[in-house]
């Protein structure tokens, strides 16, 4: 299993919960993010990272006694590419897992299996049973430039485009399950 630099990233403002944090969601029986944060240190990876806002303690609360590197993103409110940016740097020449804190479906084997499957060399991106992509997606060391170059709430899409990934199928919808308003997390807790 390569060595990675993995990021979750938590700097979003979860507009869409209409007051809500979905982050801080409960999800077997703690709020999402320090699952997530637990997920992803038990896959033993490598290095992990959280981007964090300036404005939120109950995210950092969340995470407390953790040990992880606390990324704050003063910038936050002009898009997930401030998270990649800050993300690319504290990588430095490391390979780069990146995943969104609010997915609630993947675990620390999908993370050890991405890891596992990485090469270094290639971009790799998670996709659901079925094909459609989602996320974590892995960049090389080569790449993380292009990801400090990012500006707004696009994301990496124009970087993946320029460098197709290699894609890894997760079991059912594990790298697809994104859940931004309280009608999503009602209907998923339904299930």
């Amino acid at each position: 299993m390569a060595a990675l630099a993995c990021v979750l990233l938590a700097a979003g403002s979860s507009r869409r919960m209409r007051g809500a944090d979905k982050l801080l969601e409960p999800v077997d029986g703690m709020p999402l993010l320090r699952r997530q944060a637990l997920a992803l240190l038990a896959a033993e990876c490598g290095r992990v990272a959280v981007t964090l806002p300036p404005d939120r303690p109950a995210r950092e609360a969340a995470l407390e006694g953790l040990t992880l590197d606390r990324l704050s993103v003063p910038d936050a409110l002009t898009g997930m590419s401030a998270s990649l940016r800050a993300a690319a740097r504290w990588a430095g020449n490391r390979t780069l897992m990146v995943v969104p804190a609010d997915m609630p479906e993947l675990t620390a084997e999908d993370f050890a299996r991405v890891a596992r499957a990485c090469d270094g060399k290639t971009p790799l991106r998670a996709t659901a049973e079925d094909g459609t992509p989602g996320h974590p997606v892995v960049f090389p060391a080569t790449l993380l430039g292009s990801l400090a170059d990012l500006h707004g709430d696009e994301g990496a899409r124009s970087v993946l485009k320029a460098h197709p990934p290699a894609l890894l199928a997760l079991p059912g919808r594990h790298a697809v399950t994104d859940l931004d308003t309280p009608e999503a997390w009602a209907a998923w807790r339904a299930r």
